[in-house]
């Protein structure tokens, strides 16, 4: 009875951790995607509340090549509470062919929670991020202050997902 228990916990856990990684209902990855293009610095102009971020202004993401193949993802923050930066370190791989904007990202051992690219400027400048589901969103851009027109852009694709205007939290401006 007890193997039985166990087996069953695991497959129930196994079966929460893939559908942390999937792509929402709507969403459809970019593709074709190329990773060499999108690592590098990314600022975080907007991005819906969630606890590990709450508080955190000048927000980075700087993605770069791992060993093994993946990407190594440093978050890194400035927490105005505690006067301080904060910095998160993870890893992201393919969730299916490496042409496809469709990967599992963790922070935290074992756990993996979705990275789908959902839109991507074409000079891959801006791009919408969602998570798992489209409660996680993130609008990242090489500068500091991308173009208020592709913001728009951005925030009325966002819209078409559900995600709206309201729930954003803006770290950056448009111009």
């Amino acid at each position: 009875m007890k193997f039985l228990l166990k087996i069953t916990l695991l497959l129930a856990s196994s079966v929460l951790m893939q559908s942390c990684t999937g792509v929402p209902d709507g969403v459809t990855p970019v593709t074709p995607f190329e990773l060499n293009r999108y690592l590098g610095e990314w600022h975080e102009i907007a991005r819906l509340d969630h606890r590990f971020e709450r508080g955190l202004t000048d927000v980075t993401a700087n993605y770069s090549l791992r060993d093994d193949g993946g990407v190594k993802v440093i978050n890194r923050g400035f927490n105005r509470e505690d006067n301080k930066w904060q910095q998160a370190e993870g890893k992201a791989y393919f969730v299916g062919d490496s042409n496809t904007g469709a990967l599992k990202v963790s922070f935290f051992g074992p756990f993996y929670g979705g990275y789908n690219v959902a839109k991507l400027s074409a000079d891959y400048s801006v791009v919408l991020v969602v998570g798992p589901s489209t409660d996680y969103a993130w609008l990242l851009a090489r500068s500091k202050t991308p173009d208020k027109a592709l913001c728009d852009d951005y925030m009325a694709f966002a819209e078409r997902l559900g995600i709206t205007a309201q729930q954003w939290i803006w770290l950056q401006s448009c111009d």
